[in-house]
């Protein structure tokens, strides 16, 4: 197992002789996690990959604040204490003195991170006036989902070390949003160097930030390279290096796991945990995840845009072979978009069943009793809310000829599925979200608003204000009970109009050598390898 990590250290480009006390160090202290893919960018705030994030949020960067994933706390980051106003306008946040940015070979900050380092990170992505407003695309999809750029009015800069968020009304999940991983901190001194240099673009290809890992080389397809940031304000980071080895396929990178050429891995195919079990070597940690699997119809297109179309073909699946042949016991049906173990989920919504006869009666209504055609596009890469897309895909295909709908199966590399699905070319998609927090409105506004359709993160091309309303009234309640009775008007509203026919909740695996210690599974968020370690 030693060697075989060695061997793949080396291949990664560290010429280092096998002899050697270095490379034997090396050996023990580094660490090569397999990811299913490539990262689209190597800054979270453009998108809302959980591969980009994995690859980025918590390796490179820190945010403001953190969230427990246990109890749902609100923990200090590179903000050490905060204090909202009576009124619910004004967040002002004390800053963290000490940090240090990334020293790399293309950048060495002159100072520490301070409060123009969080005006910058956020006003790029809120005042389309920004010199770097525009850089790489001009696109924040969860930024522009849960619509904090109409929420925020200002960003002050009270002094050095202490910056007040201004908002144009209350928002209760403001500070959950805070605490995403797409809420990084960005370098403002290295962005406007990269600026005076003409090539503004590399702030997101050749990152900087505060996190434990410095970025060191990547090669598509192949790996990326991290090292140890020795100046981390966090405490001494214990891995270095930290290779990300990009394997797509599954079953090699559970190859790769047994024989030892990768120390952690996640997303494991369903019908491969027995697999993993079988191994002393190796542990597995499992947990429920705060996610959900949907199959999302773009209502934009005939003859989707009828709620009596998208409600026969959710009727016409059977829910429970999909568990079975899918999910191999490691997820729960889903019949709403939040998972049981949310504090908004209503419990006594009812569960949707196969009605080939209701079905019929609807396609019938909708003057479609010769069936029609649909293309399903299935997602190229492995979900904790979808398993295997291609084969929950098949099952549909089958289920729908029962009631004359002849389904095509489609799918893509994961970046040209990505930015395909962004622009509306599908009639409906297998997909899901994973949330970032523990707030419920992080399963609403960022996937089926009117801001999460004019950002591109709306699968379904949804845009209801009646909904927009329960969920603008809900961020405007204070109170917990106040809240759920919103949330639980959403979830009817939802289950009425049917833009998307939620389908699991899945657990969440990572699987690792038993010697790594200090990499937790939690419900929700990016990977983290910043307390990770090698035993003895």
């Amino acid at each position: 197992m030693l060697a075989n990590r060695a061997l793949m250290l080396g291949m990664l480009g560290m010429a280092l002789c096998a002899c050697s006390d270095n490379h034997k160090s090396l050996v023990h202290q580094g660490l090569v996690y397999c990811a299913e893919g490539n990262p689209e960018t190597f800054n979270p705030q453009l998108v809302t990959s959980g591969t980009t994030a994995d690859a980025t949020a918590n390796q490179l960067y820190d945010k403001l604040i953190d969230i427990d994933a246990q109890t749902g706390e609100v923990l200090p980051r590179l903000a050490k204490a905060w204090h909202m106003s009576p009124d619910g306008l004004r967040y002002t946040f004390e800053l963290r003195q000490g940090v240090h940015f990334h020293h790399t070979a293309y950048f060495s900050p002159s100072r520490d991170f301070d409060a123009d380092d969080v005006i910058f990170s956020f006003r790029r992505q809120w005042d389309k006036d920004h010199p770097y407003h525009q850089v790489s695309g001009g696109e924040y999809p969860f930024f522009d989902a849960v619509a904090l750029g109409g929420l925020l009015h200002a960003i002050e800069r009270d002094n050095d070390h202490q910056v007040t968020f201004v908002l144009n009304r209350p928002d209760a999940s403001f500070l959950s949003n805070l605490a995403t991983d797409y809420a990084i901190i960005l370098s403002a001194e290295y962005g406007q160097a990269l600026m005076e240099q003409g090539v503004p673009e590399r702030i997101d290809t050749q990152p900087v930030g505060t996190g434990p890992f410095v970025f060191d080389s990547y090669r598509k397809d192949s790996f990326i390279r991290y090292k140890a940031n020795p100046d981390y304000w966090d405490g001494q980071v214990a891995v270095n290096p930290l290779i990300f080895d990009i394997t797509k396929k599954s079953s090699r990178r559970l190859a790769k796991l047994v024989t030892g050429e990768c120390d952690v891995t996640g997303l494991p195919l369903a019908s491969e945990i027995g697999e993993i079990q079988k191994h002393d070597n190796l542990r597995l940690q499992s947990q429920p995840g705060l996610n959900v699997g949907f199959w999302a119809f773009n209502t934009e297109r005939p003859p989707l845009n009828n709620p009596d179309v998208r409600r026969a073909l959710a009727m016409a699946i059977e829910h429970d072979t999909i568990m079975q042949a899918v999910f191999y016991g490691t997820g729960s049906p889903a019949n709403s978009l939040l998972p049981a173990n949310s504090w908004a989920y209503d419990k006594d919504l009812p569960p949707l069943k196969r009605d080939l006869e209701q079905a019929r009666s609807l396609l019938k209504k909708a003057g479609l009793e010769n069936g029609f055609s649909l293309d399903i596009w299935a997602m190229p890469v492995s979900r904790s809310y979808n398993p295997n897309a291609r084969k929950m895909a098949e099952l549909i295909q089958s289920d729908l000829a029962a009631v004359n709908v002849r389904v095509r199966i489609v799918t893509y590399d994961w970046a040209s599925f990505r930015r395909r699905l962004a622009r509306g070319e599908h009639d409906s998609v297998l997909i899901g979200w994973s949330a970032d927090n523990t707030d419920p409105d992080n399963f609403f506004t960022p996937t089926l608003s009117c801001s999460a359709m004019a950002s591109g993160n709306n699968r379904a091309n949804w845009c209801d204000p009646a909904f927009d309303t329960l969920l603008a009234k809900a961020l405007l309640t204070p109170d917990r009970e106040g809240r759920k009775a919103y949330y639980q008007q959403a979830q009817a509203y939802l289950d009425q109009a049917m833009p998307v026919v939620p389908l699991a909740h899945g657990l969440r695996f990572l699987a690792s050598q038993n010697d790594i210690e200090g990499v937790q599974l939690h419900a929700f968020g990016a990977i983290n390898f910043a307390k990770a370690r090698r035993l003895n």
